[in-house]
This record gives C-alpha cells, sequence and structure tokens, in this order.
C-alpha cells in the first residue's frame, strides 16, 4: 500500500503544487501518494495531470484531465490545463473549446490566452491569434496604466491605446511589455514601419522577448521582408523546432522567397501532425499552385472546404484556378454559405467573386457582374481608394521628370543591366510577357517584387509634410553617389530571389509604371516592358478579380477609368522625354502576331531569338500570380472580348475612360 502522505491533506496538496515547479516528478509522486488515501480529491487530480504534462506525458494528462473536466465544468484551471494537454497531442479543435471555455470562466489565464493565440496562428487565422495575444498581454500584467492600454486593445479601441502607450512610455521607455503592445496597436492599423522599429528596439532591450520576436518576424512578413523574418524564425525554431506556428510563418516566407519545395515540404510536415487546419490547408494549396502542381493544390482545397465550408478564400481560390467549371452541388454550397446571415465580410466577398466566375462559366452575365459588383464593394469598402491622390502624384512626376532633368543626371545611377522591368495594369498580360522572357536561357523570372516601392518610400521620408512624403520631389536632392547606392541596394534586395545564375532577372511588379523616374535615375540601364492591353478589356479583367492585397483602385469601375488614364498618360510623358527606352507589348498583337512580337521583345532586351521562348507554356517554373495556370497553355483568343459580355454594366468605366481611350 502507498505510503500516506505526510501531514494534514492541505499541506500534501500544497507542497505538490510548490514542486510543480521545481521537481514535476515529485509533484507526480505527492500527487498519487495522495490520491491513494483519498482516490477521488480533484485538487489531485488536477495536480497529476499538470504534473504528466510538464514531464512530456500529454496522454497521461489527459487520462487524468478528462473526466475530471466532465465533472469540474465550473474549474477554469482545470478545463486550462486540458486544453494544454490536448494541444500537446495534436487536438486542435478540442483544445481551442477546452481554452475558450476556461478563459470564459476566468479572463485573466494569460497561459490559456498564449495557447489560444498560438492554435489560431497554426490554423491561419491572424486576426483571432492577434486578438488572443492581445488578452493574453494584458493578462499578463499588473501595471494599472498598461491594465487599460491592454483592455483598450483588447475591445480596438486604437486611438486610446496608443495614447495611453505612448504616455506610459515617456516614463518607462525601457518597458518591453509597453513596447511590444504599441507595436500590436501599430500592426492592426497597417503601420508596419513603425511596428517594426519598436519591435527591434524591444529586442535591442530584451533579446530572449520570444513574443517580440514572433511579432517582428509577422509585421516583416508582411512588409515581404521575407529574408529578414526567416532570421528571426530561424532563432525561435532553435529554441522550439515544433511550434506550428513558427514553421507555418516560415513556410510562408519561403514561398515569398521562391523556395516551393521546401515550403511544400514544410507545410506537409505541419499538417501531418495538426490534420485538422484549413487555413493551413489553404496555404499549402497556394504554394501548390504556385509551384504548377495543380491537382495536388485542388486536393488541398478540398481538404480545406471539407473542414470549413464556410470559409470563402477557398472557394474563391478553386475559382481563381480558372480550369475547371464549378458543379451544381458546388454552387448549392456556395450559395448556402452566402445566405448564412453570420459570415464576415470577409468571407462573404470571397464567395460572391466565387459565384461571380461560377455565372460566368454559365453565360448568366448579369448575375455574374451582380456578385462581382458585390464583392468588389465589400473590398473597397475594407481598403478605399484615393484617386484624386493618384492623378496628382501623375501630375507631380510629369512635372520633375523632364528631358533636361534626366540629361542633367546623365551617366549617373548603378550601370548594372541585370533587371527587366514589365510594369501596366494587372490581368494586361504581364505574367505571359513573364513567362516568354523567363523561357530565354539568359533570363531569370522572379515574381512581383516590392522592392522598388520600398525604395520610394525610403527616398520619399526625408521630405515627408502633413500631406505625407514629398516623393518624388525628394529625388531632385540626391547626388550621383546616392543614386548609385539605391541601384546596388534594389540589386543587393533582389538578390535572394536570383537561384538561377542568370545575367538577367524580370521584376514585374505593375505599380513600378508610378516609379519609371526613380528606376530611370537608380538603374539606367534596365530595360522597362509596358504590358498595353486594350482599355475596356483591360479595366474589367481587373475589376473582376480579387486580389490578394493592393489594387485597391480596382474595386470601382470609375476609380478603374480614372487609374487608367493616368496610366496612359504618365506612359506617354515618359515615351517624350525618354524616347525609345520603354518597349510596349500590345497583348492583342502578341495574340495575332505572337512569333513576331517575341522577336520584337528579345531584340529590345538585346537577346537572341531562342525557340524556347515560344514553347513558353512548358516551362515548369512557378508563378504565383493570377494568371499562373493560363500561361501553362498556349496562347488562346477568347480572353480578348469577354468583356462586351457584360457591356451593359459597364458604362461609368466607359464615362470614366473617356471616348479617346475607347476607339
Amino acid at each position: 500500500m502507498a505510503e500516506a502522505p505526510v501531514g494534514t491533506l492541505a499541506a500534501a496538496l500544497e507542497r505538490a503544487v510548490t514542486l510543480l515547479q521545481v521537481d514535476p516528478a515529485l509533484a507526480e509522486r505527492q500527487a498519487r501518494e495522495i490520491l491513494a488515501v483519498v482516490p477521488t480529491d480533484p485538487r489531485a487530480v488536477l495536480v497529476l495531470g499538470m504534473a504528466r504534462r510538464r514531464l512530456g506525458d500529454p496522454a497521461g494528462a489527459r487520462e487524468s484531465l478528462e473526466p475530471l473536466a466532465r465533472s469540474q465544468p465550473r474549474s477554469a484551471q482545470t478545463h486550462h490545463e486540458f486544453g494544454l494537454a490536448l494541444a500537446a497531442l495534436g487536438e486542435e479543435a478540442r483544445a481551442l473549446a477546452a481554452l475558450r471555455h476556461a478563459v470564459g470562466l476566468k479572463r485573466d489565464l494569460p497561459g490559456a490566452w498564449r495557447a489560444i493565440g498560438d492554435l489560431l496562428t497554426a490554423a491561419g487565422d491572424s486576426p483571432g491569434a492577434d486578438r488572443a495575444y492581445a488578452e493574453h498581454i494584458r493578462a499578463a500584467i499588473t501595471d494599472p496604466g498598461l491594465m487599460a492600454a491592454a483592455d483598450a486593445l483588447c475591445d480596438d479601441r486604437m486611438d486610446v491605446a496608443e495614447h495611453l502607450l505612448r504616455e506610459h512610455l515617456k516614463l518607462n521607455p525601457s518597458d518591453v511589455a509597453a513596447l511590444r503592445m504599441l507595436a500590436e496597436a501599430g500592426t492592426r492599423l497597417g503601420r508596419y514601419a513603425d511596428a517594426e522599429a519598436l519591435l527591434i528596439h524591444c529586442l535591442d532591450l530584451s533579446p530572449s522577448f520570444e513574443g517580440a520576436r514572433y511579432n517582428l518576424a509577422v509585421v516583416l512578413y508582411r512588409q515581404q521582408k521575407a529574408a529578414e523574418a526567416v532570421a528571426h524564425l530561424d532563432v525561435l525554431l532553435a529554441e522550439d523546432p515544433t511550434e506550428p506556428h513558427y514553421r507555418n510563418l516560415l513556410a510562408a516566407c519561403l514561398g515569398l522567397l521562391g523556395e516551393y519545395d521546401r515550403a511544400i515540404a514544410l507545410y506537409r510536415e505541419v499538417l501531418a501532425e495538426h490534420p485538422n487546419q484549413p487555413k493551413v490547408w489553404l496555404s499549402f494549396g497556394h504554394a501548390l499552385r504556385t509551384a504548377g502542381r495543380q491537382e495536388e493544390a485542388v486536393a488541398a482545397y478540398e481538404r480545406c472546404l471539407a473542414a470549413a465550408p464556410g470559409l470563402g478564400e477557398t472557394w474563391w481560390s478553386l475559382a481563381n484556378l480558372k480550369t475547371r467549371p464549378f458543379t451544381p452541388e458546388q454552387e448549392a454550397a456556395m450559395r448556402q454559405q452566402l445566405a448564412r446571415p453570420d459570415i464576415d465580410d470577409e468571407d462573404r466577398l470571397h464567395f460572391h467573386y466565387a459565384l461571380g466566375k461560377a455565372a460566368e462559366d454559365n453565360k448568366a452575365f448579369a448575375d455574374s457582374f451582380n456578385h462581382y459588383q458585390a464583392g468588389a464593394r465589400l473590398r473597397l469598402a475594407a481598403v478605399p481608394h484615393d484617386a484624386a491622390r493618384d492623378h496628382a502624384q501623375m501630375l507631380r512626376s510629369k512635372a520633375l521628370f523632364t528631358a533636361d532633368f534626366f540629361a542633367a543626371r546623365a551617366g549617373q545611377g548603378c550601370d548594372a543591366p541585370d533587371p527587366i522591368f514589365i510594369v501596366g495594369l494587372p490581368r494586361s498580360g504581364s505574367t505571359l510577357i513573364e513567362q516568354i522572357l523567363a523561357s530565354h536561357s539568359a533570363v531569370e523570372g522572379t515574381m512581383e517584387l516590392p522592392d522598388i516601392a520600398i525604395l520610394a518610400r525610403q527616398v520619399g521620408r526625408p521630405g515627408a509634410t502633413a500631406d505625407g512624403p514629398r516623393y518624388p520631389e525628394t529625388l531632385a536632392d540626391l547626388d550621383a553617389s546616392a543614386l548609385a547606392a539605391l541601384g546596388e541596394d534594389y540589386l543587393a534586395r533582389t538578390r535572394v530571389h536570383r537561384k538561377l545564375g542568370r545575367p538577367l532577372f524580370i521584376d514585374k511588379m505593375p505599380n513600378n509604371f508610378h516609379h519609371l523616374g526613380l528606376i530611370r535615375l537608380i538603374l539606367p540601364n534596365a530595360k522597362v516592358i509596358d504590358a498595353r492591353r486594350g482599355a475596356m478589356a483591360s479595366c474589367f479583367s481587373a475589376f473582376k478579380q480579387h486580389f490578394a492585397r493592393g489594387h485597391s483602385f480596382s474595386y470601382s469601375l470609375t476609380d478603374l477609368g480614372a487609374y487608367y488614364r493616368d496610366y496612359v498618360e504618365i506612359m506617354a510623358h515618359y515615351d517624350a522625354v525618354l524616347p525609345g527606352r520603354v518597349h510596349r507589348v500590345r497583348y492583342e498583337r502578341m495574340v495575332d502576331d505572337t512569333e513576331g512580337e517575341v522577336r520584337r521583345l528579345l531584340a529590345y532586351c538585346g537577346l537572341p531569338f531562342e525557340d524556347g521562348c515560344l514553347r513558353f507554356h512548358e516551362n515548369t517554373r512557378a508563378v504565383r500570380t493570377a494568371s499562373s495556370e493560363q500561361v501553362r497553355r498556349p496562347i488562346f483568343r477568347e480572353g480578348l472580348e469577354q468583356w462586351r459580355n457584360y457591356e451593359p454594366w459597364l458604362g461609368p468605366l466607359k464615362a470614366a475612360l473617356g471616348p479617346d481611350l475607347l476607339g
């Protein structure tokens, strides 16, 4: 018979709890001794479960805690510990339920909120994870000033949170918890550069602050600074190589770096351990699609839908493959989900875009347009567009970038000829041009790189006013050495994407047409290709496309027309002040005379003709854009006049374009 515990039951329990922190094996032994005398004591059962989990036996912990949780529905600590055991066993859904039950009983459980945040991050639910981590901060803080700020963060009162935190940091500038909280507010408001600076300072003060390091990796990823994010994730994974949300973010970063094989392998690893994570299946599907493994991508999307049929992005991802129509059963399932009153706007807009594509395939164009328009309105409400600001920026660029301005700076900048920039509107044939050029032995295709826009913000910051950065005017203040340094910086930033050792590489960020003056100054020998498509076809194709990020102008027919007009005007300006420096490829001509256009394109780039450029659809390289599946097929004519099916509803677009662009 087991030896009875020494002293009273209360003293024995107190000793067992104390031992949990220093020697869980002794705590387990003490708990078992108590249970040998009092077999049903719930406090001893709880200590036993806690000890077993700390000793690396989550299955044993579940064995102890599951019946206790059933018999103790009002014990927050029991459900907290039960949830942690389930999470360790990979039972994510049950773990979340238990942990949420625990914080529902007692809000101030920082460990439970942290675990909820970890589980939601692994599931790809960034907004939910952000809220849980904010609750974790609030629950872990005892300073009354920070508690008020944490409450404001949890309630999405960002202005209040920011004010309280800034006042607190004036008196306590090294408070890393406050710095992290202020960075969290900045992240939620989309001020990623500010959040990045705060988190770097936080880690300077406390290098072992894992939460701040992970937050920094997230902020870097959201700015597409994937290589820098990976460096921080490597530090975190060295400490905890099994943490699923670290690995999930690492896989996403690897995708941005073009390392799709590694990303796919990592997603497989995470999903093997945590198979019931719909958003991880979704990310896995995106990686497979980009790598050209379409059937596997479809299977991943279908696994996602089996777990979460209300996840609208998955349905849109299937529609966006543009290679197979939905079945009547799938359409009915989407309409059923869309009819639910409880889905959020993000899911709702994805359902509208997916149903718009389904109706288009069925030639039900009125229904299709209604869905596209409904999705666009929801998206525009979330990411409003300022057409007047764009137009003003275009006029300022025209005023600055004169022929005399460029002549005065001739011979300056970095003389490397490596980059080929493809610019224009999205959905205008840029991916096709990229695929043709990337099929040449001297050219490497990369992706839509953010680096020119990052440099533009960097250049504009010193001249910022209350109205924002004074870019491009600040370029006039840069001397020859500064321009050369910016060109070298661009090449250094983009080197991580160049994996084949080819002399030339492509940057196909379409919005770089806003920055052609900057490109010409810092990289005067770079090639620039304008991918041009007819106004109505180009604009409507963009309107019916939901983009993962950016392109806020595309969600209003009026804004689209104004944007296209600005684009044509600034490109005509560069044709005048930099004659012959931009090569224009018209999509319609590429369709009608593919070989002739390809030969002219290669000649502009200074490249000899290669037959492989006409067999671009055989190229197996990864393609990240919405046209990824289309450029894996020969050129087809079907897309040239698709907009005419929607002509009755495109009056606002025609009015914004004006008669000179419709001819």
